[in-house]
């Protein structure tokens, strides 16, 4: 497929080198303009293009941005296919991105997204921490294999969806439509606690709307406050606390 990925930060970048790797036509866009990214490019796989070149002919458009950086993609979204897959793989924190009204008032973090997009998105790789993808992806089939969810309202588009991120290593569940995928969000049990399918299914479920922005605030002001962090231990506490 063909298969742009706007953002070549850590989980962009990641993305691009398994999806290259996988036998996917890769283009990689930032911000800064692909003489920036020209090396990174290389190593993974991928082509620096500008995003503008990157939206032609995409059948998958993967946004590994910051979450408050959608309202500005808007137009150029518009010069994409119609038919082009919307992947987003962003999460809200609002010590980063600011107060957004919209979602202090319980939209989903997804839903506002493609509301400024103008544009259907699938949810994805958001419920993953950056080294999680890098580091521990398996071949499909093996018992230990740890699985990412995936919410979207289109059956086709989120379909694509899990077939690649079955090909970055991980098993795909099925995390429902877009309005669910509040489930997946930072604060909840799915999110970046590293389970198996069985066990990420439960997460999901147990999910508690309510708590799930104190959790999610809780945890960045201690990881925040506790300097340097092994990733055990991010994983671990995002289990505790959220449970």
């Amino acid at each position: 497929m063909n298969i742009s990925i706007i953002g070549a930060g850590n989980i962009g970048a990641t993305l691009a080198r398994k999806l290259a790797a996988a036998g996917h036509t890769i283009r990689l866009a930032n911000s800064r303009g692909p003489d920036s990214i020209q090396t990174l490019a290389r190593e993974v796989g991928a082509t620096a293009v500008t995003r503008e070149d990157a939206v032609q002919d995409a059948e998958v458009i993967i946004l590994a941005i910051p979450f408050d950086k959608h309202p500005a993609l808007a137009s150029l979204l518009n010069a994409a296919p119609a038919d082009a897959i919307i992947i987003d793989t962003s999460n809200y924190y609002p010590f980063r991105d600011g107060d957004i009204a919209a979602l202090q008032q319980g939209q989903t973090e997804s839903q506002w997204a493609s509301e400024q997009l103008h544009r259907p998105v699938i949810k994805a790789w958001n419920a993953v921490l950056a080294a999680t993808l890098a580091e521990k992806g398996q071949p499909a089939g093996q018992p230990d294999r740890l699985a990412i969810p995936v919410a979207g309202d289109d059956a086709q588009a989120k379909a694509v969806a899990m077939t690649l991120v079955d090909v970055t290593g991980f098993d795909a569940v099925d995390a429902g439509s877009l309005s669910d995928s509040w489930r997946q969000q930072p604060g909840t049990p799915a999110y970046c606690t590293e389970l198996s399918q069985p066990a990420l299914i439960s997460a999901l479920q147990a999910a508690d709307r309510d708590r799930a922005p104190h959790n999610r605030d809780a945890l960045i002001n201690e990881f925040m406050s506790a300097g340097e962090l092994t990733h055990a231990a991010i994983v671990a506490r995002n289990r505790a606390v959220t449970v």
